[in-house]
């Protein structure tokens, strides 16, 4: 071998070793990724030890009446993907807040407090057609490829989605990135949507056209700007506070939940997912883009048989840390 050839060789492992990894190979940073995020959880543990002593000392009314508690640690990771084609995860802080909505909202939404003592992520938009059908081109999600209505896919949330189709989702993501994926509890769902807010929505007591997609004319008129009457691509309108997209609007919501009419003392206050036996009926938070205001309200709800399709139901997506 002559010592250019032998030159040449050299520059061409080192380039090689050197070189980035692919888009898709996401393991180099997950060492650090799973550092980060037990650093977080112990900081958030010892914080929750802290401040959640004065919160238990009050009254039930009283903490019923307290503002939400937002448990952040400064400096701490805040978003993060575990693989390239993967949604975008938001981390949302542990907290303590009242869920439900008072009378003036006349819901059937009784109020009541729930702790959540650990962050947990949650996706930035709703799951979209694009990464539905890399789940499908996998050999995941049963290989269903819902309709768009002739809205088009890509970036649009996906829709035409079962509860049981949405779980088919999160269990192919876990398998793929071996990490706890799964579908908000429905006080996740809540406090995620409220981010620190005790008003009827996010962004305030009322909600308007640009802030969501929803039948804003009052009348069903449209299309129009206040009535698009069809799905809008994620994130083309303001996040709330905790950085996500679309937690009012363009598509109902997939939960864990089982339904039930109201919040009983059965309700779990923890944040954990409420279930039961036999359980064929389960919850969609959000509204969607054919719904009117009322049906946005952070505190809002609605349930449908885990079997059933509508072009208004979409998920969004947990993960545990």
């Amino acid at each position: 071998m002559t010592i250019r050839r032998a030159r040449l060789l050299l520059i061409v492992c080192a380039m090689i070793c050197l070189a980035p990894g692919t888009p898709g190979d996401a393991r180099p940073a997950q060492p650090k990724l799973e550092a980060r995020i037990a650093e977080l959880k112990a900081k958030t543990a010892a914080l929750v030890a802290s401040e959640r002593p004065h919160l238990d000392a009050l009254s039930p009314q009283q903490r019923l009446s307290a503002p939400p508690a937002i448990w952040r640690v400064p400096g701490a990771i805040t978003a993060f993907k575990d693989c390239a084609r993967c949604p975008q995860m938001v981390v949302i802080p542990a907290g303590d807040f009242t869920m439900g909505s008072p009378p003036s909202e006349l819901g059937a939404e009784t109020q009541h407090r729930v702790t959540i003592a650990a962050p947990f992520a949650v996706s930035k938009f709703e799951v979209t057609f694009e990464q539905w059908d890399a789940c499908v081109k996998n050999g995941g999600c049963g290989g269903y490829r819902p309709e768009d209505q002739g809205w088009g896919r890509g970036k649009r949330p996906v829709i035409n989605l079962s509860w049981e189709n949405a779980k088919d989702y999160v269990n192919w993501l876990s398998h793929k990135t071996g990490k706890p994926y799964r579908l908000l509890s429905e006080a996740e769902w809540e406090y995620a949507a409220r981010a620190g807010t005790t008003t009827p929505f996010s962004f305030g007591e009322t909600l308007s056209p640009s802030q969501a997609n929803y039948d804003g004319s009052g009348d069903g008129s449209g299309p129009s700007d206040v009535n698009r009457q069809k799905t809008m691509p994620v994130g083309s309108f303001p996040a709330n506070k905790f950085g996500l997209h679309d937690m009012h609007g363009n598509a109902w919501e997939w939960v864990e939940d089982c339904w039930h009419d109201d919040y009983t003392a059965g309700a779990p206050t923890d944040g954990s997912a409420w279930l039961k036996d036999h359980c064929e009926g389960h919850v969609g938070r959000g509204g969607s883009f054919e719904d009117s205001q009322v049906e946005l309200r952070s505190a809002a709800r609605t349930g449908g048989y885990k079997d059933e399709l509508s072009s208004t139901d979409g998920l969004r997506i947990a993960r545990g840390l």
